[in-house]
């Protein structure tokens, strides 16, 4: 199809403007977005409130998921529960790992302005985090989420529609992801030779 521009005889290719495909409507068990939030907002602050420990943070986090939910999927996903906790789990990693990031800049800023330091100063200082929150935070995004999405209560089968793998396969790879936390907290304590 060719139109002109203009009034100019030159032949240009019209671009044909097709609108967006509508998404599914397939809600939270048939119901709207007010529902879904009633029915999963509790569980999705559980998943956050697992990770930072904070009520008010994991608040923030539920908010935040809801959002993206909601402008992602305007008229629902068949597996909303799955996908919003496990956004709440990855959200929560995110926000612990730029905490953990931040504490080791103004400790390392802080660090360089010292003057006189005590050993009490200097033990204080080294105690910013949990162990587990930081082990956490440096394992890999999926194995993370696994620990997270099934320690917050979630069956095998939940945890597989949430991360979109077999329910066959949740095991296998949840016995990984907790021997890599438990490598990653022995790091932690092994002290280093004098």
């Amino acid at each position: 199809m060719y139109g002109t521009t203009r009034g100019l005889d030159v032949l240009q290719p019209l671009r044909v403007v097709r609108p967006p495909v509508p998404a599914r409507s397939l809600t939270h068990e048939g119901g709207d977005f007010e529902k879904l939030f009633e029915a999963e907002y509790s569980a999705v602050v559980g998943v956050a409130a697992r990770v930072l420990r904070e009520r008010a943070a994991a608040e923030d986090v539920a908010q935040e998921v809801f959002l993206a939910f909601h402008l992602r999927y305007p008229n629902g996903y068949q597996a909303s529960a799955g996908w919003l906790r496990l956004a709440a789990a990855h959200l929560a990693l995110n926000r612990v790992r730029a905490d953990g990031r931040r504490s080791r800049r103004e400790l390392k800023v802080r660090d360089e302005h010292r003057t006189d330091d005590t050993p009490e100063t200097a033990a204080l200082a080294g105690e910013t985090r949990h162990e587990v929150e930081e082990a956490l935070g440096r394992l890999k995004r999926r194995h993370a989420a696994l620990l997270i999405l099934r320690y917050s209560g979630l069956s095998y089968s939940e945890v597989a529609a949430a991360l979109a793998i077999p329910v066959s396969q949740v095991g296998v790879r949840l016995r990984r992801a907790e021997a890599a936390l438990r490598k990653e907290i022995e790091r932690d304590h092994i002290v280093p030779p004098l």
